[in-house]
């Protein structure tokens, strides 16, 4: 889907390890090129980190800074887009907070990657609450900056839907216009690198 050049553009990318060809293929080569074209707020998403490692959180702190020179190496460039730290806006904390007083528990327990990254990190606890909101903390990101467009893969539709689910019925509760209703914004010549199982590539 084309966007235009005054609309704004909201992606995130978790600091759990080293980046690999899968992340600047799917993911850095598109932000390089978007930020040209588009208002782009690109940020380091260390709070979603913690869903899964909670336990040791060293790792997240050592890869923030790793993780954005990746970023600037691949083009990303700070002049053109708005990059900043997750954790550094408590604002995501406080929108997460209050979108959980309206957004139904059925409809987290129903996006298909909750049971599959369970069943995938079986070494984790990861029976917590923010494991399950990580959705509605994804909403919070995209609905704090009013995005009109969230550059999505195939395993991340669910996730936006439920965001597009939690705008609107806000905006039919109120009758106004409180969030814009973001829609996906797909890659049509991202590739998908699999990793030496076959599987996804992913840091962890």
């Amino acid at each position: 889907m084309s966007v235009a050049a005054s609309q704004r553009v909201l992606s995130g990318m978790r600091p759990t390890g080293q980046l690999h060809l899968g992340h600047y293929h799917g993911v850095l080569k598109n932000w390089a090129k978007l930020q040209y074209e588009h208002d782009c707020f690109f940020f380091v998403a260390d709070w979603h980190a913690l869903t899964t490692a909670y336990e040791d959180p060293r790792i997240i702190k050592q890869s923030v800074f790793a993780m954005v020179v990746d970023w600037l190496a691949a083009g990303v460039n700070p002049k053109t887009a708005t990059i900043f730290v997750q954790s550094q806006m408590p604002q995501h904390a406080e929108l997460h907070l209050l979108l959980s007083m309206m957004t139904p528990l059925s409809w987290l327990e129903r996006v298909p990657t909750y049971k599959d990254q369970q069943e995938k990190l079986k070494e984790k606890d990861l029976a917590t609450y923010g494991f399950l909101g990580y959705p509605l903390l994804q909403s919070a990101d995209v609905l704090l900056y009013h995005a009109d467009y969230v550059p999505v893969g195939e395993d991340q539709f669910q996730h936006l839907e439920i965001t597009r689910d939690i705008a609107q019925k806000i905006n039919n509760h109120y009758k106004t216009l409180v969030f814009k209703i973001p829609e996906a914004y797909t890659q049509k010549e991202a590739k998908l690198v699999p990793g030496l199982d076959g599987r996804k590539d992913r840091k962890s």
